[in-house]
C-alpha cells in the first residue's frame, strides 16, 4: 500500500521557521522525483519545490527562493522542507508528491499557518 505521510506543520510567527517531513512507504522512494505543493483557501495548488531521484537536484518556485530548501533522504524513504523567514502568504496546507511514469502519489497535507 502506498502511503505519503507529512508532519511538522503547526502555527508560527512571522519570521519563524518550521521543518516539514514526508515519510513514504509501498514504493521505491529512491527512484522518484519528489514535490511539495501547497495549496491555500481560495487558492491555485502551486508547486513549491522539487527535487530529483538520484542526483538530488532542486527547483524552487520563486515565492520561496531564498527561504525553503527542499532534501531527501532516500535511505529513511524521507522527504524534508525546511522553512525559514516564514510569511503570512506561506500559510497553507503542504502536501508531498511522488511522481515516476505514469505513478503519482499523494500525501494528505499538513497545515502550516504563519501569524503573529
Amino acid at each position: 500500500q502506498v502511503q505519503l505521510v507529512e508532519s511538522g506543520g503547526g502555527l508560527v510567527q512571522p519570521g519563524g521557521s518550521l521543518r516539514l517531513s514526508c515519510v513514504a512507504s509501498g514504493f521505491t522512494f529512491s527512484n522518484y522525483h519528489m514535490n511539495w505543493y501547497r495549496q491555500a483557501p481560495g487558492e491555485e495548488r502551486e508547486l513549491v519545490a522539487s527535487i530529483t531521484s538520484t542526483a538530488g537536484i532542486t527547483t524552487y518556485a520563486d515565492s520561496v527562493k531564498g527561504r525553503f530548501t527542499t532534501s531527501r533522504d532516500n535511505a529513511k524513504n524521507t522527504l524534508y522542507l525546511q522553512m525559514n523567514g516564514l510569511k503570512p502568504e506561506d500559510t497553507a496546507v503542504y502536501s508531498c508528491n511522488a511522481m515516476r511514469l505514469r505513478n503519482n502519489y499523494w500525501g494528505q497535507g499538513t497545515q502550516v499557518t504563519v501569524s503573529s
